[in-house]
């Protein structure tokens, strides 16, 4: 996967009801921590990664990511919209999004991450797996795995040798940033409301998903307590 051919796909389409009443006026993304908006740190860090295209779907409240993102051209890339009228769910969204993914219909791998996940995760890590991934005949995924955080004590997938595995132990956590190949959702109709789920636990239980572990700075901002104790963290490390 060439630098120039790299994109990526950042999921702000959710509604955030338990971040309430936060999100009742902002979208999710644009949330703050650290002194900037959670969406911004992660265009940042593709940006740093040498990603140049990236997608971003929304739904609730979208004019307010359009109107303070805009073009990209301050972090040196393209950012691309996928706007939808009500929440796709992931696999919907990426369904939404492929005229944006893919140029003139050609099949990409692509980076995506969840827009409510804080990470200092090097995206340019990615590429060893990505370039595996389009030389593969059979559509796979890569998944960035993380130690199970306490609100999710049992985890999801077991990793073994890089293998993602249904039921391997230890269970880990997986951190919502992932490696896709659009082949896999071109038989989804446009327009239909579908998670990943699916396509994680098919894509694992026939070998074609690899994963990696990462022990860095990890957070998923579900609540305001958790963005209140991400933007202390930041700020006292910032000092």
């Amino acid at each position: 996967m060439t630098m120039s051919s790299k994109k990526a796909m950042i999921f702000a389409a959710g509604r955030g009801d338990r971040m309430r009443p936060l999100t009742d006026t902002c979208p999710k993304p644009l949330l703050e921590a650290g002194g900037k908006p959670l969406i911004v740190s992660q265009i940042e860090r593709l940006a740093q990664a040498g990603f140049r295209t990236i997608v971003i779907n929304h739904a609730w409240l979208g004019e307010q990511i359009e109107t303070t993102l805009g073009n990209g051209s301050r972090w040196q890339v393209e950012l691309r919209y996928s706007a939808e009228h009500e929440a796709l769910e992931t696999a919907g969204g990426i369904v939404q999004a492929l005229p944006l993914l893919e140029d003139e219909g050609e099949s990409a791998v692509f980076v995506a991450v969840a827009g409510d996940v804080y990470a200092d995760f090097d995206y340019a890590a990615l590429a060893a797996p990505a370039e595996k991934l389009q030389a593969s005949p059979e559509p796979g995924m890569h998944l960035v795995m993380v130690p199970n955080p306490a609100f999710h004590p049992n985890g999801d997938f077991g990793l073994i040798d890089g293998v993602l595995s249904l039921d391997a132990q230890p269970r880990l956590t997986f951190g919502s940033i992932g490696l896709y190949d659009t082949r896999m959702f071109r038989d989804l109709p446009r327009g239909t409301r579908r998670a990943l789920s699916p396509y994680y636990r098919e894509t694992i239980a026939r070998g074609l998903a690899t994963g990696e572990l990462y022990e860095g700075l990890w957070e998923n901002v579900g609540t305001p307590a958790q963005l209140e104790t991400l933007d202390r963290h930041l700020k006292s490390n910032a000092r």
